[in-house]
């Protein structure tokens, strides 16, 4: 029976019916904080159709407090019957964090952790294009999480960069015909393109020089929905796994709902 994985952003919840670490299908939709824990199992009913009353429990990780207080709410008030986990400090992930303070480290990125880990091995970088941030999170070979670092993501910058400059306006994020632009709309479809792969090309070499491990040594994941936007002009990546999160979410899950 396949188990619904949701992943709650700051822009998006990407949301999934995964089994065996196949995502079968998947959803993308607005993390919006005035959506209440009411109604977000009519949108539920919605996307899920019949699988809805097919599923083995539900995980939740989440980086937006009054979302995520929504869905406690809806998970013990709609979803009851269903055995349910939220990551959270305290929920068994077996990834130890050596951070400053691990509790301020996302729940999703301790489960890319995860997922790079139990599928590729280690050491590896997870490079994870959200729209609010891109985040670049480092497993050591043993499969602890070491850190990592956080960029504005693609859609914020672009957001910015069309408020800000009075002759700018938002463009479609696609690759323009030349990295050296003809005109204002392929210049900032450039500077984001390109500028971000390079930005990636630039922290994936640091951190590797860092680890004192060889680029050959260490695997580089690409995950996120925006990964696909800068994915083809980046050299550095060795994996692409989409759904990365909904896959270390599962693992978190198996590993806190035995004899349920």
């Amino acid at each position: 029976m396949p188990l619904l994985a949701v992943d709650i952003g700051n822009s998006h919840t990407i949301l999934g019916l995964i089994e065996d670490g196949e995502v079968n299908a998947q959803w993308r939709v607005m993390t919006d904080e005035r959506r209440t824990y009411d109604e977000w199992p009519v949108l539920l009913r919605g996307l899920l159709g019949g699988h809805g009353d097919e599923l083995d429990g539900v995980v939740v990780c989440a980086t937006v407090p009054a979302v995520l207080h929504e869905w406690r709410e809806m998970l013990a008030r709609h979803l009851a019957h269903l055995p349910s986990v939220v990551v959270e400090p305290g929920i068994r992930t077996g990834v130890p964090i050596l951070t400053d303070n691990p509790r301020e480290v996302g729940t999703d990125r301790i489960a890319n952790a995860l997922a790079a880990s139990t599928r590729y091995g280690g050491p590896a970088i997870v490079v994870d294009f959200g729209g609010t941030a891109t985040t670049f999170d480092v497993v050591a070979a043993n499969g602890a999480y070491i850190g990592g670092a956080i960029a504005p993501g693609i859609e914020v910058s672009l957001e910015a960069l069309g408020r800000r400059g009075a002759q700018l306006r938002k463009v479609e994020l696609v690759r323009p015909r030349t990295v050296i632009a003809k005109n204002t709309v392929e210049a900032v479809q450039s500077g984001m393109i390109f500028g971000v792969a390079a930005q990636v090309e630039g922290l994936v070499a640091r951190m590797t020089a860092a680890l004192g491990t060889g680029a050959d040594e260490t695997r580089v994941i690409s995950t996120g929905y925006l990964a696909e936007v800068v994915l083809t002009e980046c050299t550095c990546f060795t994996d692409h796994a989409p759904w990365l999160t909904l896959q270390g979410l599962e693992l978190i899950f198996r590993r806190n709902s035995t004899g349920r």
